[in-house]
Formats: C-alpha cells, structure tokens, sequence
C-alpha cells in the first residue's frame, strides 16, 4: 500500500489516499488508535469521492471514531472502464429510457463486478489491518450485491449495513441465505428504480438471526442523515 496524498481535514480527520497495485482508494482515520475498521463500498457507477460517501466516512470517523476506507471498483471513479463496460452501460441506458425490462443487462453488468470487487477489498482489507493505526474488528457499509458476497467469505467482516437500492444478482439472492453476521437493512421505500417487494424478499432470505430493517418514506436518493447515525450506532454494538 503507498499512500499518495494526506491531508488533516477541519473536523480532525486525517484523510490519504493510496494505490495498492491498481486499487486506488482513500482512508479516513480519527485522532485516537488504533480504531476499528469500517469499509464502505459505493454503487454501481460511482466514484469513492461520491460526496455523500465521503461526508459518511467522515462523520464516522470524527463522530464515532472509527477507520473508514473506499476503493474504486474495477471500471469506476478513477479506473479506466473496458469496452464491455460501455457497452453494458449503454445498453442499460437505452433499454431504461424506452422502458424495456433491464434485469439480464443488471445480471451482465453486476455479477462480474461483483466476482471482480470482493477478492480487491479482500486485498485492500490484508494491507489496511497490518497498518498500526487500525484494528479489528470490521465491518463492512454499502452497495448490497458486492457486500453479501463478502460477508459469506470474509470470517474477518464482524458487522454489516446494507442499503438496499441497487439491483441483486441471482447469484447473491442465493448467498444472502449463508450470512450469519449481524445486518442492518437500509430501503427506501418508494425508491423508483428498485422493487420494493424484491428488497423485502431479500430482507426475508438472509439466513442471520440477528437482522433489522430500516424504511423510510421517500425516493432513491432521499435517505434521511439520521440513518448515518443509526448505521454507527448500530456498528458501535458489534465492532466495540
């Protein structure tokens, strides 16, 4: 892991960004250590500094005291993307704009990127726990598809906070029956791009006894900031 830039922010925050091999990610870490670990994964199509990530990170960490890291997907934010990736993009993009179903272009497009993220947050995840600054135990926050699936590999992933807007390959619907770690589920729910019955469904499948979730009225994007502090409240019971 190099470390490229480090900044201290205004809230006490010290923020740096690092590459490791192709991984380009960012790590936020309070003023005490070594702290726990919280690692958050954007969605699909986003950036590691999508903004709304980067002012979670940053509360959890001047807040609640807590390590917090991003990592690009591969083929997003600062990555470049391959001519499969465009091609599925633009697909998706049509089929929604004339109102055709998207689900096998979704399975095309999600599926391999999540076989592709798991085993670089798995790698990220070695290099950040032998830093002194940082400790166990982890948990895990974000896009649901690529957080299922490690929280079925990954035994050092103690917690997890799901948010249910973006699309579930098969695949990780079947997964989801193996996870055994605690989980707080996050839906919006009048989200306009994602079933409410299939994210209910989901809720349903995953096999740990020890699961909450969490709906709040209203769209995509409308998750109220209160839900920022009941994720850390909900991290501070199992990784403290």
């Amino acid at each position: 892991m190099r470390f490229t830039s480090e900044q201290r922010l205004d809230d006490g925050v010290l923020e740096r960004e690092f590459t490791l091999g192709e991984i380009p990610g960012i790590l936020w870490t309070p003023g005490s250590a070594p702290a726990p670990l919280i690692l958050m994964a954007h969605n699909g199509g986003l950036h590691k500094r999508e903004p709304r990530l980067v002012a979670r990170a940053r509360h959890s960490a001047a807040e609640y005291g807590y390590a917090v890291a991003a990592i690009d997907h591969p083929g997003h934010g600062d990555r470049p993307r391959s001519a499969a990736d465009e091609q599925a993009r633009a697909e998706m993009r049509r089929a929604m704009a004339a109102g055709e179903p998207v689900d096998e272009i979704f399975e095309s497009f999600v599926g391999p990127l999540v076989d592709n993220a798991v085993p670089e947050w798995r790698t990220t995840l070695d290099a950040l726990l032998a830093l002194p600054e940082i400790a166990g135990p982890v948990g895990y926050s974000g896009m649901t598809a690529i957080g299922i699936r490690l929280a079925v590999v990954e035994p050092r992933v103690a917690a997890a906070g799901f948010f249910a807007g973006g699309y579930v390959p098969r695949a990780q619907r079947e997964e989801a029956r193996r996870i055994t770690i605690p989980l707080q589920f996050l839906l919006q729910w009048d989200d306009e791009g994602n079933p409410r019955q299939r994210a209910l469904d989901l809720f349903d499948a995953f096999g740990t006894k020890e699961k909450t979730l969490h709906a709040n009225a209203g769209g995509h994007a409308d998750t109220p900031w209160f839900e920022v502090d009941n994720g850390n409240r909900f991290f501070d019971r199992h990784l403290k």
